[in-house]
């Protein structure tokens, strides 16, 4: 019986880890420069906490079982959630802000796609107990120069707004307005006349559904678009949220991030906890991957975790959305799997097996990397498979060699080779590898 690996996973190749782990570390550079320390949580919660303010569309792809204790427990489909309850089980006392960022997998029962699966990773950070401005805007600058770290320069953070989203919803009269937020966050999956159907089954006149498609469209240029939104919206809660938005975007410039950054009004965000700024990236690609990541800000969902109201804000970068689209570009490095010197005995001889591992760990404690021949293939073989992994350099150890005291090193490119002092193997390729 043969066994498949599981609808919406991967295995991931030696290659492929590399450049993941590659990308990992950049990112992680950046959140740490940034302050940012690491944490991780337990795989699976409760399904309660996912349950409370995670949104519909997420429970429904709830990865949900009963433990042995019958238990209801979930797959984490977010961290959000789970960093929540960590802050409030242990750290609701400690200093603020708490700052804190994770490289971590997920899990969500939806249908697999380009740039999606069902076990995906994601790399974030969560700020915790700011309501500032400046808070939004270093976790957006955050954002942003994580991207940059990794090579990525054509991409855009478009900027919205749930308080503006929610008083536009007041205007139209619509009484639910997370369910219209939840609509206009999946327009671009819609055609035009679906969406404006799904438009008049809250209740809206022509008028309204005009008003609708014309909010989605205010987006472009911060000094383009932000005057447009003071004309549209005509409450004192919107005005102070626009004035809000002014600062962010004078401070984004502060960073030095401002060239990436639009205001885009018709952006929800899937989850329902968000309750002002909101964000995401954009990368163009033929691929068909949309958002590369995203976040906001989430000021009442420590509240309904049973915590003090606490302010928080913070955002995740999509790794199975990011990496196809270096690769698209060609951003990733040229990363080599293969060691810097192999070591082939020459022989079965006890003092041969025994010297080849002493020079090849030698070799490894002197912080190079290398391999040592395990299959008892012979000398032309041992050759071939030496080659086969580009490895530069090949020492063979011989039975005639070492009673002179010696061991041979072969340039695998020239194909030269030369006889060394058994005792100066070691430092011969620290030498020449400049070590």
């Amino acid at each position: 019986m043969k066994i498949e690996r599981v609808k919406g996973t991967r295995d991931l190749l030696p290659e492929e880890m590399a450049r993941r782990r590659w990308v990992f570390e950049r990112i992680r550079e950046v959140f740490e420069n940034f302050n940012f320390q690491e944490v991780l949580t337990p795989t699976f919660e409760y399904t309660e906490l996912f349950k409370l303010r995670s949104g519909e569309e997420v429970v429904k792809q709830l990865y949900a079982f009963q433990d042995k204790g019958g238990r209801d427990v979930s797959l984490r489909p977010d961290m959000t959630s789970s960093v929540a309850r960590l802050y409030v089980n242990q750290f609701q006392n400690a200093p603020k802000p708490i700052k804190w960022y994770y490289i971590a997998n997920m899990f969500r029962y939806e249908e697999p796609q380009s740039g999606r699966y069902r076990e995906f990773w994601q790399a974030g950070v969560e700020l915790i107990g700011s309501d500032r401005v400046e808070a939004d805007a270093e976790v957006i600058a955050l954002f942003t120069q994580s991207y940059l770290a990794v090579g990525l320069e054509d991409f855009t953070v478009n900027i919205g707004d749930r308080i503006l989203l929610d008083e536009f919803a007041k205007m139209l009269g619509v009484e639910d307005d997370i369910g219209l937020m939840r609509l206009i966050d999946k327009k671009d999956k819609m055609g035009r006349d679906e969406f404006v159907g799904a438009l008049r089954e809250f209740g809206l006149d022509d008028d309204g559904v005009e008003k609708v498609l014309s909010l989605i469209e205010i987006k472009g240029l911060p000094d383009e678009v932000l005057p447009k939104a003071e004309e549209l919206f005509t409450s004192d809660k919107a005005k102070a949220e626009i004035n809000r938005l002014y600062e962010l975007v004078d401070l984004l410039d502060a960073y030095g991030v401002s060239r990436w950054v639009r205001i885009d009004l018709g952006i929800a965000r899937g989850f329902d906890y968000y309750t002002s700024v909101v964000f995401e990236a954009i990368a163009p690609n033929d691929l068909g991957i949309g958002s590369i990541g995203g976040g906001g800000r989430y000021d009442n969902l420590i509240e309904v975790f049973g915590g003090k109201p606490t302010p928080a804000t913070g955002f995740a970068i999509g790794i199975e959305r990011l990496i196809p689209i270096l690769e698209w570009k060609g951003l990733l490095p040229e990363i080599k799997l293969r060691p810097d010197v192999y070591v082939i005995p020459i022989g079965d001889e006890r003092e041969v097996r025994k010297t080849t591992i002493e020079i090849t760990q030698g070799l490894r404690d002197a912080g190079v990397r290398a391999d040592i021949e395990l299959t008892g293939r012979k000398l032309r073989k041992a050759l071939d498979y030496a080659g086969k992994l580009g490895v530069p350099y090949v020492i063979l150890v011989g039975k005639k060699d070492l009673e002179a005291g010696k061991v041979t090193l072969r340039d695998m490119e020239t194909g030269e080779q030369k006889s060394i002092e058994k005792e100066r193997a070691v430092e011969e390729i620290l030498e020449i590898l400049g070590v």
